[in-house]
């Protein structure tokens, strides 16, 4: 195979400990050679006139990898980090990395150094063995799959091959120095893409030494940047997001991202994710793939929940509750018990009447309908998101990539912290370990802190709830004796009042205590200090999952689960705090309440999301470059133009899919009381694809490429979220809404054969003997001498043996209730584990092209080998025994066969 420029023969890396035994797992590149990365000197350099956008040196030949910048502010610690930088770059040098430096007086505020680094062809390789980096070793001859003969009608959606996949697809095989002939290298400027290069360089970085510090060894580019040593370290962006660089070695990849992807009027668009994954990296390119699929899948979810929602405006005038509560005749007549003690006055039940027109767009037969639904879709959703996965896995080389590998790279932080060494049982390397006695120590104290702001988050929903109780009564009075909102008072109830002014008090609470858990969290996973990388995304993960959970979804489950449910009844209320009346459902049911405390915590959240994500880094990039933007280009390098970008930061795809996940809870935990929150979530993924693309494209620095084969343990939380979706799904249809007490009056209480909902109304509410109040709870007025009111309940009358006791029908209702939480339940769970079962992780053709490859780089390898050892044989090399030679044929022959 051709291939251009030398061979490197020289071994940069040594992997054994060092000398003095210590940090013999931390930074390698203390014992790399310097052989053949000699920097040119400045006067070897090519001065010619260069545009300052440029990617390359000032020789135009070497690619800028890596750009740290730092500001050499003369205050206490000025020596002290301009000896760390000078240790620091001496050694990134002594590494084999090439370095350049800008100097202050060539930025545009004259105050940054920028210092450039190249990585040789020969810290390539030997970095790309040791990150087992596959590389292309033969064009990939297997054909591709039938065209589908309605991919024609998708046309509109597509987008140019050239940018769906930018590279030809290849063969592949984990890189060896030895081996090099067999890999298709035709240019090694290019060979390795940008995103190897800056993922090289940033391992380099990560892992180098500065000095030794209060007798430790200090190492890594973190640590500069927390010390304030260096103010940034980021890999360039390849040319404006808005132009194509006038440069043509460059390849323009982010003004291809931007004009087919980032723009808004692209959303109907499918993603160029071989694209992204080749500028972003692998990590990122899952994100959007998974999000961009979750995106697709919403639209069956949004269609359906529309239907239901039709359903139920369409069948409105056809809701005999309602029918009865509005009118004169019936509602009109109904006296019901007053909402609170002392102040409220006794009211008419059709005053309700609009609200419990408006109950039955989100409370009928199709809300059953799609709370199954919803069951099974969360299945197929996360089944078919595995089939998905397992394609991408294979198209994008992460069959054989495991997370194990990461696991044996220690985090920086965890070698710096961890004093005491012991051996590694796999590598059989000495290594740094934290004691067991000092991790109990710190998880005990970690799992304090998170029960303790678990629990705040708690008594912020109880305080939540006491303001509803507390304010309700002042709503109450005030909507009865107003003469101004008479208009609106039917729609406009106290239930109604009292649930959207709490809903927003929670949202701002919500938001104030998010600020807040972001840190606790963090410093309590740093405290930790976790092993590896992956450890510390996983424990993250899960701190913050917990947080967001009980802070999103508690006000629902309050008023899903508890709020209408611990009333009592006139006489005999139950009182939070021997203070507060618990609050009472309207008596069309509580589901319209959740509804509204659903749609707005999850509608806010999704705007203030928005918000935070495109408009604040947009403001903050626009206040930084306000004076530079009016510059010339050759005043305005590419390093500082980046540099004035915001950071993306290693955990910013971290906050992305909590997004999501958040919102994933919200319309699968209590899809059942709100039918459009799919449609909801689908709008904001429509808009949070383009959202997340733009930003990343215009508003932030190229963030450092990371390799990933799935979306990690927010899987595992998809899929606990998913069973327990069902569960309050069941719950909510059961208790929250108010089907099954119609369903038990419709088939065993109903009196009429022609209309058998009619008299449901009377039948629900039950009758108080205003003589019974006592005085705590009784009105200070009743100027029309009522003698009896109605509460919504299920009780036996004044003049009955059994007074105020529960009738039949509540334990007929109760028992229904369960049945049919049962019944659905286990309905849910076998037809889902019956479509998981059905449905295939990894698709058959993928199987089948998985160990066609296998099978053919196998074969190239061993060919190779063979091709190798004969010519040594021919060389009279005496190590290259026939022997060897026969068992080499033997190995492909055996290989062949399986």
């Amino acid at each position: 195979m051709n291939r251009l420029g030398r061979k490197a023969s020289e071994t940069l890396i040594e992997m054994a400990p060092s000398a003095d035994g210590e940090e013999s797992n931390g930074p390698l590149c203390e014992t790399l050679s310097t052989a053949g990365s000699e920097v040119p000197s400045s006067t070897e350099i090519d001065k010619r006139h260069q545009s300052k956008d440029s990617i390359f040196f000032r020789d135009g030949v070497r690619r800028i990898d890596f750009v740290l910048s730092y500001v050499d502010d003369l205050n206490k610690e000025w020596e002290k980090k301009l000896e760390r930088r000078k240790e620091f770059e001496s050694n990134l040098q002594k590494a084999g990395l090439e370095l350049e430096t800008e100097d202050k007086k060539e930025s545009e505020d004259g105050k940054i150094y920028f210092v450039k680094i190249h990585a040789p062809w020969e810290v390539l390789i030997t970095y790309a063995e040791v990150l087992n980096i596959k590389v292309p070793i033969k064009e990939n001859d297997i054909p591709s799959m039938v065209e589908n003969p309605l991919d024609c009608m998708l046309t509109p959606f597509r987008l140019p091959e050239k940018v769906m996949h930018p590279e030809p697809d290849y063969f592949t095989a984990p890189f060896s120095k030895e081996k090099q002939e067999l890999y298709l290298i035709n240019d090694e400027s290019t060979f390795f893409s940008p995103s190897m290069r800056n993922r090289i360089v940033n391992y380099i970085l990560t892992r180098c030494p500065y000095g030794t510090e209060e007798g430790k060894k200090k190492f890594g580019i973190k640590r500069l940047l927390n010390n304030g040593t260096y103010s940034a370290a980021y890999p360039l962006h390849d040319c404006q997001y808005w132009k194509k660089a006038s440069d043509p070695n460059c390849d323009n990849e982010r003004y291809t991202l931007y004009m087919e992807w980032a723009r808004f009027l692209r959303f109907y668009k499918e993603q160029p994710l071989d694209l992204i994954r080749k500028y972003y990296g692998e990590k990122i390119g899952i994100y959007f793939a998974w999000l961009g699929f979750y995106t697709e899948m919403l639209f069956l979810a949004a269609v359906v929940g529309v239907i239901c929602f039709l359903y139920g405006l369409f069948t409105m005038d056809e809701n005999m509750s309602s029918k009865e509560i509005c009118d004169p005749a019936i509602g009109g007549e109904i006296i019901m018990c007053p909402l609170c003690d002392r102040e409220c006055e006794y009211w008419r039940l059709n005053t309700t009447c609009e609200s419990s027109e408006y109950s039955h767009l989100f409370d009928n037969v199709a809300t059953l309908f799609f709370a199954i639904f919803m069951g099974i879709w969360v299945t197929l959703f996360l089944e078919f998101w595995k089939r998905r996965q397992a394609r991408l896995k294979y198209e994008w080389d992460l069959v054989d990539f495991e997370e194990e590998q990461q696991q044996l790279q220690l985090r920086p932080e965890y070698e710096a912290k961890c004093t005491q060494k012991k051996k590694n049982p796999v590598t059989q390397e000495m290594e740094p370990y934290l004691p067991l006695t000092s991790q109990a120590v710190r998880f005990c104290i970690s799992g304090t802190t998170v029960l303790f702001w678990v629990s705040l988050i708690i008594a912020s929903m109880i305080a939540v709830i006491v303001y509803r109780l507390a304010v309700y009564a002042a709503f109450a009075s005030l909507m009865e004796n107003a003469q101004t909102l008479q208009p609106i008072s039917g729609l406009l109830t106290p239930q109604l009042a009292t649930s959207v002014t709490a809903s927003c008090l929670n949202f701002v609470i919500i938001m104030i205590l998010n600020f807040i858990y972001e840190r606790i969290a963090i410093w309590i996973t740093d405290m930790e200090i976790p092993r590896t990388h992956m450890e510390y995304e996983n424990r993250l993960t899960m701190k913050m999952f917990l947080f967001q959970f009980v802070n999103y979804y508690s006000s629902c489950f309050y008023v899903a689960f508890f709020k209408g449910k611990f009333v009592g009844y006139p006489g005999a209320y139950t009182y939070m705090f021997n203070r507060w009346r618990n609050e009472e459902c309207d008596p069309a049911g509580c589901l319209i309440e959740l509804t509204t405390q659903l749609t707005i915590v999850m509608a806010g959240k999704q705007i203030w999301g928005n918000i935070q994500e495109a408009i604040v880094p947009w403001i903050c990039n626009w206040w930084g470059r306000r004076k530079a933007r009016n510059n010339p280009e050759n005043l305005y390098s590419r390093w500082e133009q980046d540099h004035d970008l915001q950071t993306f930061g290693a955990l910013g795809l971290f906050y992305e899919y909590l997004e999501m996940v958040i919102q994933f809870g919200f319309i699968t935990l209590f899809v059942a009381s709100f039918p459009l929150a799919p449609l909801l979530a689908l709008m904001n993924n429509i808009l949070e694809i383009r959202v997340d693309s733009w930003k990343l494209t215009t508003q932030y620095r190229r963030p450092v490429a990371a390799k990933a084969h799935s979306i990690g343990v927010w899987q595992e939380i998809l899929n606990g979220m998913a069973i327990l979706s069902v569960v309050t799904n069941a719950f909510i249809v059961a208790f929250t809404s108010d089907m099954i007490p119609r369903l038990v009056y419709y088939y065993a209480y109903s009196e009429s054969d022609d209309s058998p909902m009619s008299g449901y109304i009377n039948n629900s509410l039950s009758v108080f003997l205003i003589s019974d109040f006592p005085e705590r709870n009784k009105p200070k007025t009743n100027p029309e001498h009522f003698v009896i009111c109605r509460y919504r309940d299920y009780r036996y009358p004044p003049d009955h043996e059994k007074k105020y006791l529960h009738t039949m029908q509540f334990w007929h209702i109760l028992a229904a209730k369960l049945a049919f939480i049962i019944i659905m339940e286990h309905v849910v769970f076998i037809v889902k584990f019956f479509v998981a079962w059905m449905i295939p992780d990894v698709p058959a053709d993928v199987k089948a092209k998985i160990k066609r490859e296998k099978y053919l780089t196998q074969k190239i390898l061993h060919e190779y080998e063979l091709e190798k050892l004969k010519e040594r044989l021919c060389q009279g090399d005496k190590r290259a025994t026939e022997k060897e030679f026969i068992a080499t044929e033997g190995r492909m022959e055996l290989s062949r066969a399986m």
